[in-house]
C-alpha cells in the first residue's frame, strides 16, 4: 500500500476542478476566460500528475495491482478499494492525457452554458478514471454507470439538431445492458462472499454459473464496446455530440467495454470464454466487414469514423477472446491506438466543421491547396486508421491477426479483409475531402491550422508515429499482467480439461 493516495488524488482532481468553476461567475467574457483556465489547468495538472506519480511509481516487472488504497465504506465486505496493473494504467494515462486536448478543443466553440460544459467533463474523467482503478466490484458498478449521466448531459444540451435523440439512444442502449450486469454481480458477491476484485480474480466461479454470468456481463460491455449488432447508438451519438464529446466518447468511453471483457469475462469466466469465443468471433467478423462496408456509404465525416470505430473494435474483440499473447498484447495496443487515431480524426473533422458548419463529406474538396498542414495532419491520422505499417494503427491490428490466426485460421482471413475495406473508406474520404481543385468560393477563405490547434494536433501526431516504430513502452507495461492473466486462464482450462479425463 502506499503512503499517501496517489490514485484517489488523480481520481478526484478534476472533481476539485469542477467545484472551483461552480464557484466562478459566468455572467461576463472574463468569467467564461476563467473558467476555461480553470479547466484546462486542471485536466493539464491531472496529466502531469498521474504521469509523474501513476507512470512514475509504477513497476512494470510486477503483474500485482500496485499503488493499492482500501478503506471500508458501505460494509458488508464493500469497501473504497482502488489499485492499477499493467492493464489499467494504460487507459489512466490516456484518459488523461486526451481530457486536456477537449478543453482546448472547445475553447472557441462552446460559448453557452461554459460552466456546466466545463464541469460535465471533469466529472466525466473523474468517473472514468475511477472505473480504471477502481477493485472492488460494487466501485466499479459505480463510476461505469456513473459516466452515463454527464456523456447524456455533453450530448443533450451541446449536440446537434437530433441530440435528445440521440442523448437518450445512447444512454438507454448502456443502461439496460448494465442492469444484467447488476444482477450478475449479486450472484458474485452472494457466491465469493467478497466485492474485492482481486479476490474474486482468485475464486473459482461454478463452472455451470460462468456461462450465465459471461453473457451477463457481455450484455453491458458489449454495447458498451459497441458490438454488433448493439452498436447502432454509436453513429447517431457521435453524429450529434460535440467535438470534445466524439473525442471522449471514442478516445476513452469505448475502452471501458474492452477494459471489462478483459477484467471480468476473461480473467473470471475462463470456462465460458473459451466455450463461447465462437460466438465473439462470428459476431466481431460481421462487425469488422459490415462497419467498413457501411462506412464506405456515408455522406457524413463523422458518421464514416464511427462506423470505422466499430469495425475496429471487432479486432479488439477478437484479439481478446483469441486468449494468447499476441491477440491480448494487440486488443490492448489497439486500443491505446484507436483512442489516439479516432480522437484525431474526430479533432481534424472538428476543425473544418468550425469554419464551415457542415460535415457532408461533398461540402469539401481540394483543402491541400489553402490548408497544406492540416492536410498533411490528417494524411497521418487517414493512415495510422488504415493500419499501415510505420504507425501505431499498424502494430495493434497485426498482432491481433496473428492471435486469432492461431485459435482459427478461416475467421483470421475474413477479418483481413477489413484491412482492405479500412483502405477504401479512409482514402476515399481523404481524396474527396483534401485533393482536387479548390473550386467552391466558400472554401477558398478557409485558413490553415492556428495556434492552438496545432498545440492539439502535433503531439497526437508525434505519438502515434512513435508508436508505430517503437511500441515497447507500451508493452513493457502490459507484459507481466498479460500473463499473469493468461497463466491463469490456461491454468484453470487444463484443470477442467483434467477433471473430465479422470472421470
Amino acid at each position: 500500500m502506499t503512503d499517501w493516495p496517489i490514485l484517489s488524488i488523480t481520481t478526484f482532481l478534476p472533481l476539485v476542478g469542477a467545484i472551483i468553476i461552480l464557484l466562478t461567475p459566468e455572467d461576463s467574457d472574463f468569467g467564461r476566460r476563467n473558467i476555461r483556465n480553470v479547466a484546462l489547468v486542471t485536466t493539464v495538472f491531472t496529466f502531469v500528475f498521474s504521469v509523474i506519480f501513476v507512470w512514475g511509481s509504477f513497476d512494470s516487472s510486477s503483474a500485482d495491482f500496485q499503488l493499492v488504497e482500501k478503506t471500508p465504506w458501505l460494509g458488508t465486505g464493500i469497501s473504497y478499494y482502488m489499485g492499477v496493473d499493467g492493464i489499467s494504467m494504460l487507459f489512466v494515462i490516456l484518459t488523461t492525457f486526451l481530457m486536456p486536448l477537449c478543453v482546448l478543443a472547445s475553447w472557441k466553440t462552446i460559448n453557452v452554458r461554459v460552466k456546466a460544459y466545463m464541469v460535465a467533463f471533469l466529472l466525466l474523467e473523474t468517473l472514468v478514471i475511477g472505473a480504471f482503478c477502481a477493485l472492488d466490484i460494487i466501485l466499479f458498478y459505480v463510476f461505469f454507470e456513473g459516466g452515463l449521466i454527464p456523456m447524456f448531459i455533453i450530448i443533450g444540451v451541446w449536440g446537434g439538431p437530433r441530440r435528445i435523440y440521440a442523448s437518450f439512444k445512447f444512454f438507454l442502449y448502456t443502461l439496460a445492458g448494465s442492469v444484467l450486469m447488476l444482477v450478475a454481480i449479486m450472484y458474485m458477491y452472494w457466491n465469493a462472499g467478497t466485492t474485492a476484485i482481486p479476490e474474486m480474480l482468485a475464486h473459482d466461479f461454478p463452472p455451470e454459473a460462468q456461462t450465465w454470468l459471461w453473457l451477463a456481463f457481455f450484455a453491458s460491455f458489449a454495447v458498451k464496446l459497441p458490438l454488433w449488432p448493439v452498436h447502432t447508438w454509436l453513429p447517431d451519438a457521435h453524429v450529434e455530440a460535440p467535438t470534445a464529446g466524439s473525442v471522449v466518447l471514442a478516445g476513452i468511453l469505448l475502452k471501458l467495454g474492452g477494459y471489462g471483457f478483459i477484467r471480468f469475462s476473461l480473467a473470471m469466466f475462463p470456462l465460458a470464454s473459451v466455450d463461447l469465443y465462437p460466438l465473439i468471433f462470428t459476431l466481431s467478423v460481421i462487425a469488422v466487414i459490415y462497419g467498413s462496408l457501411v462506412a464506405l456509404m456515408q455522406d457524413d465525416v463523422k458518421k464514416l469514423i464511427a462506423y470505422s470505430s466499430v469495425a475496429h473494435m471487432g479486432y479488439v474483440k477478437m484479439g481478446i477472446f483469441s486468449a494468447n499473447e499476441q491477440g491480448l498484447q494487440g486488443a490492448l495496443f489497439t486500443m491505446l491506438s484507436h483512442g489516439l487515431v479516432s480522437g484525431a480524426l474526430f479533432l481534424c473533422v472538428g476543425v473544418i466543421y468550425d469554419r464551415l458548419h457542415t460535415r457532408e463529406i461533398a461540402a469539401y474538396g481540394g483543402l491541400v491547396n489553402n490548408m497544406p498542414k492540416y492536410a498533411a495532419v490528417f494524411m497521418v491520422f487517414t493512415m495510422a486508421n488504415v493500419g499501415l505499417p510505420g504507425t501505431s494503427g499498424f502494430i495493434g491490428e497485426f498482432l491481433v491477426l496473428v492471435g486469432v490466426f492461431q485459435v482459427n485460421s478461416y475467421i483470421a482471413i475474413f477479418a483481413t479483409t477489413g484491412v482492405i475495406l479500412s483502405a477504401a473508406y479512409a482514402l476515399w474520404l481523404y481524396r474527396r475531402v483534401i485533393f482536387g481543385a479548390l473550386e467552391k468560393e466558400n472554401l477558398k477563405s478557409m485558413l490553415d491550422l492556428s495556434t492552438r490547434e496545432k498545440i492539439i494536433l502535433y503531439p497526437m501526431v508525434a505519438l502515434i508515429i512513435f508508436f508505430g516504430v517503437y511500441p515497447m513502452p507500451v508493452f513493457d507495461i502490459t507484459a507481466a499482467s498479460v500473463d499473469a492473466l493468461l497463466n491463469n486462464y490456461n491454468a484453470a482450462i487444463e484443470a477442467r480439461n483434467g477433471l473430465a479425463l479422470a472421470n
